[in-house]
C-alpha cells in the first residue's frame, strides 16, 4: 500500500475556487479512476489544499493519473475554472510508504 499527498499553491486570491474545483470536480471523479481519497484538509495559514491518497501500488498510482488526466469531463471542467487563469500556481507531491506497522493508516 502507498499513499501520495498533494498539496495545491493556489494562485493569490484563489484559494476558495480550488477549493470549490475540488469539492465538486475533483473529488468525485477520483473513485472512478482508482484513487481512494482518504483525507482533504485546507493550511490554517495559507489556505493552501492539501489531500491524501492511497494505492495499491505505484503502478496502480501511475494507471490511476493517467486515466484522470484523461477524463474528458475534468479536462472540461478545469478548462471551465480557469478562463480568468489559472487557479494553481505549483504543486507538491509526496508519495510516502507506511513505516510502521499496527498505526490506523497502516
Amino acid at each position: 500500500m502507498i499513499y501520495e499527498m498533494r498539496v495545491y499553491e493556489h494562485v493569490e486570491g484563489r484559494a476558495d475556487q480550488v477549493r470549490e474545483r475540488f469539492e465538486a470536480e475533483v473529488a468525485p471523479r477520483l473513485p472512478n479512476h482508482g484513487v481512494e481519497l482518504l483525507g482533504v484538509f485546507t493550511d490554517a495559514e495559507t489556505g493552501m489544499l492539501t489531500y491524501l491518497t492511497r494505492f495499491e501500488s505505484e503502478e496502480a498510482r501511475d494507471a490511476a493519473w493517467a486515466s484522470f488526466g484523461a477524463d474528458e469531463g475534468w479536462k472540461s471542467a478545469k478548462a471551465a475554472s480557469e478562463v480568468d487563469g489559472p487557479l494553481i500556481a505549483r504543486q507538491h507531491k509526496t508519495v510516502l510508504k507506511p513505516a510502521m506497522r499496527g498505526l490506523p493508516i497502516s
